[in-house]
Formats: structure tokens, sequence, C-alpha cells
């Protein structure tokens, strides 16, 4: 235990700790089964019984009983004698050796003896029908995931990036025996390289040498072609590579009955290894003069460009200036089409065979470049030691700050930038400079400035052509800043040009995400929400984990608005999976975002801390990492109705910024919820001043959703400074914008506002209107936070109480309310808080609700109401 051999096993032991009787453990071996078994009994607290079965016993009659029982003979009621008060657990290893009569006896004593205390443990491979028969739970054992394959890993010392662990996973099939001898036999330099040939351990070597061995030569050259044709081998393809014509079903079933190879899911057809192991070890039994010859002539047989150079790579142990050439232009297609996966393999295999320095090390730069473009962040982390070992150039701190950046480091990506930018000579590599710009675009939309993103947009499309993939995806991103600077419907017609030209691959999943991003911003909710959806998936014409990110936060976001909560959450958590294996730091704030709005809205009080917490688990170097992370702490203290936590969180975006688009209406909804703070703490004069240069920029974009948003703030200052029928006008117009739109949450919100501002001014069955309204969206939403606070709103008001029941020493609606409120321990500022009044109403009441009560103190309230 001490290697990590039970990681990732809490769960069945768990589930061991739960069963009574009869349990039987089942999973592949090596799977750990014999580990489980001891690590429960190891902290069981009675005695424990063991026995192993073999199968030259499994025709004795009792072999395993009289393990756990010597001398139990053919009595099998003596199982229940020897059993203690404290309960005793039997141990039973291969159980599927077990002999019948023993298996038998151990399950009629669990049966017919309850009151023995007895708890019986077997483990097999597999139920047979005798053992299915005997047990009372079964509890399966899966090979292990990724995640349980990295933590592995570091209990013995080796720290795994989530693609290398998930490379170990498929590799081993997950089965924690393979796990733990590769990562004691191979070299540990190879967990830090980039797309290693991962070996066979040891033990399936010795079991593959052995096989090979036992079979006919023509069967044991019709499992070499397979292992060098690898998965999915035409039949064809491994005859014509064997050199097998006669009896070739003959020699099939052979090959097949090693165990080394197995037919596909095609049946006849096609053939595979058996597991990637099998296939290295294969592979290392060839020797290196058979394999290079083999991998030569299988290059010859296959019709897929990747696949064939990738079977020229493996035939190639010497630098090879045309393969290599051939590899890097191949792998430019790729990532023009969105395979950066397959780009980053590559150019990988290009560099190692290229002998020139210079351009091996580009090779390799790049190859790094496209891993950050396939997503996989983590793994391209891992080589930044090799990159910034490399010659200094453009191109490496142009690559070093694409890793900065989504990353979320904007220092470092600033520095890394400015380098290559000041180093780069645009005449001569004027798709360096493409780059540089590229990069830089991205870099400036996370910082929010669109008028600095539109400069480098231009700049890229300026040094390439306007079909080139770079320019593409600056002119894709370049709408953006336009959105950001208030030209959001120039953005759209070029979104609409754009999608006409470029209508494939990993591109058009960008135009189409940074136009539903626009139109989201736009109040064009139901077509954001439909290219939002198209943008997520990466796996059909290829595509960015990055880009898949951006539409996946957005698209959450949408969902939240139109009150999809449960849509929200499910889009948070699948994008959430891709962030963690991608390790793009970048979108994180953003994503969560969401989530922590639906949860706190929601009274999930765990959840949103959690969400909140995934949200500031890094930087948050960049603005569009700040600002939805502030976003999230104000929704919180919202929520809470802690106006002064509002303020605080969202004090960082007051500040003065040049050329930022944190303001522009539709960007951020932070201006309304700061306005709303300022009221309820009481600074009306300075929500007034915050309140005007914000109007006037929302109304001057003519942005219904902002407009409204605002005006319901500007409707709750003239309401709370006596000004009711100018609040009145206020919310009409805000309700009025909203009409014809989705967005059922900032309908519900303004409803709600509108009703505390009617109820204090006394308007009760206006309030009472309004607050039902707010009541009953709330709920189809599941805000329960809401649905109280409009429940007290509601009793406070009290148009629905018969006022002539009451007799004249019962409480009113409104001494009801906050005589609930102070008895769950509230302060009279939080209860004033709460219910819209002041302090010193708040205290009135208090007063009042006291001499009716006859009582003198706070806690003899809350006994009083709590009895």
């Amino acid at each position: 235990m001490s290697d990590g051999a039970l990681i990732g096993r809490d769960d069945a032991l768990a589930a061991l700790r739960r069963e009574a009787g009869f349990v039987l453990v089942t999973g592949p071996p090596g799977v750990g089964r014999s580990a489980l078994l001891e690590a429960f009994a190891a902290a069981h607290p009675g005695p424990v019984r063991r026995a192993t079965a073999t199968p030259w016993e499994s025709e004795r009659a009792y072999a395993v009983a009289d393990q756990l029982v010597p001398g139990i003979g053919t009595d099998p009621a003596g199982i229940a004698a020897v059993t203690s008060e404290s309960g005793t657990l039997a141990v039973v290893d291969d159980a599927q050796w077990a002999d019948a009569e023993s298996v038998r006896a151990l399950a009629s004593t669990v049966r017919h003896h309850p009151k023995a205390r007895l708890l019986i443990v077997a483990a097999a491979p597999a139920a047979t029908d005798l053992l299915r028969q005997a047990a009372t739970a079964e509890v399966p054992l899966a090979p292990l995931s990724a995640v349980a394959v990295g933590e592995l890993a570091a209990a013995r010392g080796i720290l795994l990036h989530a693609s290398m662990a998930e490379r170990l996973t498929r590799h081993t099939g997950g089965i924690p025996r393979h796990v733990v001898d590769l990562l004691a036999e191979a070299p540990r330099d190879i967990w830090s390289r980039f797309d290693p040939d991962l070996p066979a351990p040891a033990g399936v070597a010795a079991r593959v040498g052995e096989a090979l061995a036992g079979c006919s030569l023509q069967a044991r050259r019709i499992v070499e072609a397979v292992a060098v044709l690898g998965p999915a081998t035409a039949v064809r393809d491994a005859a014509l590579l064997a050199g097998v014509q006669d009896d070739l079903l003959a020699v099939l079933d052979e090959a097949c009955g090693t165990g080394l190879v197995a037919l596909g899911p095609r049946g006849l057809t096609e053939l595979a290894p058996a597991d990637p192991m099998v296939r290295a070890a294969m592979l290392v039994a060839l020797g290196p003069a058979t394999a290079s010859e083999l991998h030569r002539r299988a290059a010859e047989l296959v019709d897929d460009p990747v696949r064939k150079l990738r079977l020229l790579v493996a035939a190639t142990p010497l630098p090879d200036a045309a393969l290599a050439d051939e590899l890097d232009e191949l792998a430019g297609v790729r990532a023009a089409d969105g395979a950066w996966g397959v780009a980053a393999s590559l150019l990988s295999d290009a560099a190692r065979l290229t002998e020139d320095r210079l351009q091996r090390e580009s090779r390799l730069t790049r190859a790094v470049d496209a891993l950050i473009g396939a997503g996989d962040v983590l793994g391209a982390g891992a080589l930044v030691p090799e990159v910034e070992g490399l010659r200094e150039t453009p191109l490496r701190n142009a690559v070093l700050g694409y890793l900065a950046i989504v990353r979320g480091r904007r220092a470092e990506a600033e520095a890394r930038l400015a380098r290559a930018w000041a180093l780069v000579n645009a005449e001569r590599e004027p798709d360096v400079a493409a780059l540089i710009c590229q990069r830089y675009v991205l870099h400036f939309l996370s910082c929010c400035r669109p008028g600095d993103l539109v400069t480098w947009a231009d700049r890229a499309i300026a040094f390439t052509g306007a079909d080139e993939p770079a320019a593409v995806e600056a002119a894709a991103i370049r709408g953006l800043g336009l959105a950001g600077r208030g030209e959001a419907e120039k953005a759209l017609r070029e979104y609409t040009e754009l999608a006409e030209r470029v209508q494939h691959g990993a591109q058009t999943q960008r135009i189409v995400m940074a136009r539903g991003w626009v139109g989201l911003t736009r109040d064009a909710v139901d077509e954001a929400q439909a290219d939002l959806k198209s943008s997520v998936p990466t796996t059909v014409l290829g595509g960015s984990s990055r880009i898949s990110l951006w539409a996946g936060a957005w698209l959450a976001r949408a969902r939240f608005l139109t009150g999809d909560w449960d849509d929200a959450v499910h889009t948070v958590r699948e994008a959430q999976a891709v962030l963690d294996h991608s390790g793009i730091a970048l979108v994180g704030p953003l994503l969560q975002w969401t989530a922590v709005a639906v949860h706190a809205l929601r009274g999930e009080t765990e959840l949103a801390a959690e969400a909140l917490r995934r949200a500031d688990s890094g930087p948050d170097d960049y603005e569009m990492m700040r600002v939805p992370l502030c976003l999230a702490r104000a929704q919180l203290a919202e929520v809470r109705t802690d106006a002064a936590a509002v303020l605080r969180a969202l004090r960082p975006l007051t500040s003065p910024r040049v050329g930022c688009s944190i303001d522009e209406p539709g960007q951020w909804p932070w201006a309304d919820m700061y306005a709303h703070a300022l009221v309820i703490d009481g600074r009306y004069a300075e929500a007034d001043a915050f309140l005007v240069p914000h109007e006037k920029l929302a109304a001057e974009r003519g942005l219904a959703s902002a407009r409204a948003r605002l005006a319901a703030a500007r409707g709750r200052l003239e309401g709370t400074t006596g000004e009711l029928d100018r609040a009145k006008a206020s919310f009409g117009v805000a309700l009025e914008l909203l009409e014809g739109l989705p967005l059922r949450y900032d309908r519900a919100r303004i409803e709600f506002t509108r009703g505390q501002i009617l109820r204090r001014a006394g308007k009760r069955r206006e309030a009472d209107e309004a607050l039902t309204t707010a009541r009953e969206t709330f709920a189809a939403l599941g805000a329960v936070t809401y649905v109280d606070k409009c429940d007290r709103e509601l009793k406070a008001g009290g148009v629905h109480l018969p006022r002539g029941e009451r007799g004249h020493d019962e409480l009113t609606p409104q001494e009801t309310a906050v005589s609930r409120l102070v008895a769950k321990g509230l302060s009279n500022r939080d209860v004033a808080t709460e219910l819209y009044l002041s302090t010193k109403t708040v205290q009135y009441h208090l007063t009042r609700v006291y001499a009716k009560l006859g009582i003198r103190s706070r806690a003899e309230l809350a006994a009083r109401l709590n009895s």
C-alpha cells in the first residue's frame, strides 16, 4: 500500500464495508483484487482467516474450507462454530479455482447461520456459475482512470502531466500491476518527453516471447505484420506484408489463438494487436533490422498520408532531410485543418529526423505551439525547459508567450511577445511576424483592450494572405475587438462575409464561436446559443480546445440568462473536464462565474463555494479572468444581501481604464449591480454620479438589456429617495426594454426590486403583484434564495392577511418579518438591508414587538419564536 497500490479504490473499499454475507470481488488480472482484499482485511476489527485456491486442488473436496478452518473435514457446520462475536472475515483469493464443496459450505454458512457474524470476501477474475450462485453481492474492480494513474505515479515519486497520464492509462489499460511495473522499469526521463513510444513491462514481454516461440512461422509473420500495421489492420494488408496466402483462415485461427492479436469489430476483415503493451513487445522482439524493413514495406500498402509517414519514421533510425520535409509539409496541412495534435506529432518526428540545428529547433518549437493549439497546455508546459534551452528566436519567444497567455500569466506573456517582436525581421520572416501578431491579438483579447486587438489583427492579416490560417484566426478574433469598442453590428457583418469564405475546419469553429460571443453581447441570445453550441465540439471537423472552452463558457452564460440553469451547469461541468485536462487556465474564471451564480441562487452553498474556489485557484492577471471572478464574488454577496461585500467585490472594476472594454454595455453586467449596492448602502449621490455615464453609453449603443438593468438601478435610487413616480417610470422602461427578450432572470430580478420599492412606499397591492410575478419566475428557476426573499416581502406587505382577524396585541406582517430575522441572529443593520428598511425603522418595529410579547431581549424573542 505504500506504493499507492490502492489508489482509486475508495469506492470499492466502501462497498465492501457496506456488504454482508458472501461478497465476490471481480476484475481482470493485475487490477488489484489481492491488494484490495489485504487492505480490507488489515482494517477489519475482528479475526481474519485466509485461503488461496489453486488449480491443482480444485478437485479436492473442502480444500479451501480446510485452509480457513483446519481439520474441518466434511463438517461444513464447523465454520460457524469458530466465528467471533466481533465478526470474522474469511478471505478467499483466486476463488475461480475453489473446490465446489468449499464454496457451497461457505455460502450455506452465511445463509443458515446469520448469528455467526461471518463475512466472506472472495476474489476472482470473473464470476463463475458456482460463485455467482453463492455470492450475495458482487464488487467489480474496474481499471484505473487517468487521474488515478497520475496519483499512482505521484505516490512513486513520478509526476505525470495529464496527457502523459492518459497515454499511460491507454497503454496499460489502466491495470495497476502494469502501471506500477512500467513506472519502475522505464527510464524516468521518458515521462517528460513528448509522444514517447512506451515499452511493454518485462512480464508482458516475457509472455509475448513465449507465445511467439510456440506458434508456426506463418502465424508468427501474421502477428508481426499486425504489430507493424497497428490497430484496425485490414486482413488483406496483414497477409500481403506477411507473405501468407495459403490456408489463410487456418493461419488466422492460430494467430488469434496466441492471444497476441484479435479480430477487429469488422470480423474476418480486420485484425488488431491484443493491446498496446503486446504490440510494443512484439515490435521489440522483431529486432531493429527486421522492424525497419517491415515498416518500409508496410508504408507501401497504406493510403492515409499520416499513417504512411509514421510507418516511414519508424523505419528510419537516422536523420532524413527529405522525410523530415514531408512531415513538416503535412503538419502544416493538418494544422490548417485544426488537427493540432497530429500536427504536433508530425513536427516532433520531423525535428528528430532533421540534422540542421536551426531547422530542428524551429520544428520542435512549432511542435510545442501545435501542442498548445491542441489544448494540451500541461503537456506543452512539460516541454518548456527543453524549449527554453534552445537558441533564442522570435518563434521561440512567440510560442512561450502563447503558452503564458493560455496559462493566464500576463506579465510573462507581455515580456515574451515584446522580445519576439523586437527580434523578428518581418521582411525575411513574414509568417513568423504574422504569428507574433496573432498571439498579440489573443493577448489583448484577454486584456479586454479592443483597440489594440484590432490593430494587431490588421497587422497579422497584412503580413500573410487573407486566407492563411494565421490571418483567418486574427480576423475571427478581430470582430470581438470591434464589438468591444462599440462596433458590434460591423463585426457581425464581417463575420457573415468571413463565414461565406471559410466553410470548414477549425477556422470555422473560431468564426462561429466569435459570432456567437458578439451576438450574446447584442441580445441576440437565441442565435448566439445556436452558434456557441455548434462551436463546443472539436471532434467532427477538428478544432481547438481553447475555442471550445470559450464557446462552452459563453454558452453556459447564455443558458443562465434564459433560465436554462440545469443545462448551464451541465455545460460548465463538461467544459471543466476539458479545462482540467488541457490546463487552459485563462478560461477558468469565466466558466465558473455561471456555476457560482446558479448554485448561489439555488441555495447550494457548498457547490457555490467550490465553484468560486475553482474560479480563484490560479492567477488573475488578465481582465478576462479578473472580471468574471469579481462578478462571481459579487453574485454571492448579492444573494446574501450584503451590499458592502458587493461593493468590495466590484471595486477593482471601477478604476479608470484607458482603452479597456470592461464598461462597454453588453460585455460585463457589473455596473447595475454596483449601482444597486451603492443605493442599498445609502450612498445616493455616488450612485447617481456612477449611473449617469453608464446610462449614456448604453443609450448610445442602443442595447436593450444593459439599458433595462441600469433603468432598474435608477428606479431603486429614485424610489429610495422618495421620487416614487419617477421610480415607477424607470421600472416601466426597464420591463418594456426586456419585452421580447428571453432574459428570464433579469426580468424576475427587476420585478423583485420594483416590488421592494413599492412596498416601502406603501403601495402594497402593486408591490404584491410585482413580488408574486418575481416569485413565480424564481420558483421556476429553482432560485430558492430569492423565493424566500419574495415570501418575506409578501408577508411584510400583508395584502393576503385578513386584518380583522388580528388582535391588538398580535404582530403586524412587518413586525413578524423583523422578528423572524432577529431571531435568526441578524443585526438591526442586516435586517434593514434584507427588508429594505432603515435601521431606525427596524428598531421601531422591534420595540413594539417587545412590548406586545412582553419580552425584553433578542434572546427572549428567539426563544419565543423558536419554541
